[in-house]
């Protein structure tokens, strides 16, 4: 049975942040659904492209409990806005304190910091955020996982972030034949700019 991930989006979300990890994790056969948490299922990022999400977030708030992982992307306004949802970050503590998975990048780990999720863990996120992550060793790195919470700095981690969530969810060989399938090892080895 295909692991079961729900994303949530609000306007202002970092284009590929949002998008990369669901294409990845979605090669990779897990059960992705991206979950608008406004009242449209069309959600706007920060740079002005449209996206329809999957669900609202009222349409799967009862089916929450039985995700394998719940993420958040970046971007501003966006991390802000998703802060600002109660429903949402409910379930984030639910998730958390059930020792199941979540996991935020850029701005959004701030939101995860605000909860006390990531006390006493080891997190990135995008530079000039960390005074957010409330009780966390920053690392600087491009992702960090620590338990079941895991951290991506921005947009350029976007992919090594994803990679592992995949690994994680499913295989580390599955991960790395979709990150060969998709030419990112060929990337990681070139010496180009």
């Amino acid at each position: 049975m295909a692991k079961k991930v729900f994303q949530f989006m609000a306007d202002g979300f970092e284009d590929i942040e949002a998008l990369i990890p669901v294409d990845v994790l979605r090669r990779g056969g897990v059960d992705i659904k991206t979950v608008s948490i406004t009242d449209s299922n069309i959600v706007e990022s920060a740079h002005g492209v449209q996206m329809v999400t999957d669900v609202l977030f009222e349409e799967i708030e009862d089916q929450l409990e039985s995700a394998d992982l719940l993420m958040l992307p970046g971007g501003m306004p966006g991390a802000e806005n998703l802060n600002a949802h109660e429903g949402l970050k409910k379930a984030l503590v639910k998730q958390f304190e059930a020792g199941k998975m979540v996991a935020a990048i850029c701005a959004a780990p701030m939101v995860l910091g605000g909860l006390g999720i990531l006390k006493g863990k080891r997190a990135t996120c995008y530079p000039g955020f960390e005074g957010k992550l409330e009780g966390a060793e920053y690392t600087h790195d491009l992702w960090t996982t620590d338990g079941n919470v895991t951290t991506g700095e921005g947009p350029a981690a976007a992919l090594p972030y994803a990679y592992s969530l995949l690994a994680m969810l499913t295989t580390e060989e599955n991960a790395a034949g979709v990150a060969e399938g998709m030419r990112y090892l060929h990337l990681m080895d070139s010496r180009m700019m």
